[in-house]
């Protein structure tokens, strides 16, 4: 195993104590998977950086919903060609290999459209042509959810140093629903040229590596993940698929389950919640106030600024919330 894969795999485990397309075989067509009372998922896309960051993050997730239905589709940015230190390996020919990996495990978990980009892997900035071809995706399979990591997260205790790439794929996620893909006149060639009308998800999915957030069950597509991940026989060996059970078991403890994966669940454009402040009756015109200034009541504070990130989760003792 590459030393600094290595590391990114003991990260992990710490943490719990132009473009090219695959299409999978076409099946039964996309169905509506209602994920929570405010969230129905007809279609979703997964973006991150490198062929195997899917499958170490979120393939159970993926499998558990295109098993539900979902017509998932992948969309990594960059090609992989720098993950290895053989001095035989060319970068052309780990990449090709890196793609073959990476559709065998879409295969696997019942993703439908597999899409590579072809960045150089580990030169990856969030420029305006990254930016609009990952808009231009969005734009074409129109998913109701985006799955990526969190670009906030940048160094761990554990002494793991997140890559570049991935937070510069997870600020590329983040700007394609406001402003590039939801825009008309963000790279209004798209839609003048291409004929790609604006589209923004109904939800963000931001991995929080089993530190706080929404937990999803993925008992049922443990074994499915697994499978998928080793497909990556450049990246990692059979030793991998201890410490990635060993992280989603913790997840899923969190909230009950044998098996989960982590999210902190963003819904798009939510209408505000109802006002729940009472609103002061209103004084007959012309009365007097009585006492003055004295009779000003203090407006009681009803909320008190709310800790951030997976710190508060600890604080508070609050357990992972259940979903689907």
């Amino acid at each position: 195993m590459r030393p600094d894969v290595a590391l990114e795999h003991m990260f992990y485990h710490n943490l719990t104590v132009g473009a090219r397309e695959f299409r999978a075989p076409k099946s039964c067509h996309a169905s509506r998977m209602r994920f929570n009372k405010d969230l129905e998922i007809e279609r979703a896309m997964v973006i991150y950086a490198h062929p195997d960051d899917a499958e170490f993050s979120v393939a159970g997730t993926v499998a558990k919903w295109a098993k539900a239905g979902v017509e998932i589709t992948y969309c990594m940015v960059t090609n992989g060609a720098s993950g290895s230190q053989d001095p035989d390996m060319t970068r052309d020919k780990l990449r090709d290999l890196r793609y073959a990996e990476q559709r065998e495990a879409a295969k696997v978990l019942g993703v439908k459209h597999v899409v590579f980009l072809g960045y150089e892997d580990g030169y990856l900035y969030p420029t305006l042509e990254v930016r609009k071809d990952v808009a231009r995706q969005v734009r074409i399979h129109k998913p109701d959810v985006i799955l990526a990591m969190d670009p906030r997260f940048r160094v761990a205790d554990e002494g793991y140093i997140n890559h570049p790439d991935h937070i510069a794929a997870g600020e590329v996620a983040l700007r394609t629903i406001n402003p590039d893909a939801s825009t008309r006149q963000m790279f209004p060639e798209l839609w003048r040229d291409e004929k790609l009308e604006p589209h923004k998800p109904k939800a963000l999915f931001l991995e929080t590596f089993g530190d706080g957030g929404t937990v999803v069950d993925i008992s049922d597509t443990m074994a499915t993940k697994i499978k998928a991940l080793l497909l990556h026989r450049s990246q990692l060996g059979p030793e991998a698929e201890g410490f990635v059970r060993d992280w989603n078991k913790r997840t899923g403890k969190s909230a009950g389950y044998k098996f989960g994966e982590s999210f902190k669940v963003i819904m798009i454009d939510r209408p505000p919640a109802a006002e729940t402040k009472p609103r002061r009756r209103a004084r007959p015109a012309g009365a007097a106030s009585k006492g003055g200034a004295r009779a000003r009541r203090a407006v009681p504070r009803t909320s008190r600024p709310r800790a951030q990130g997976a710190d508060a989760a600890k604080r508070s003792g609050v357990r992972g919330r259940r979903s689907r």
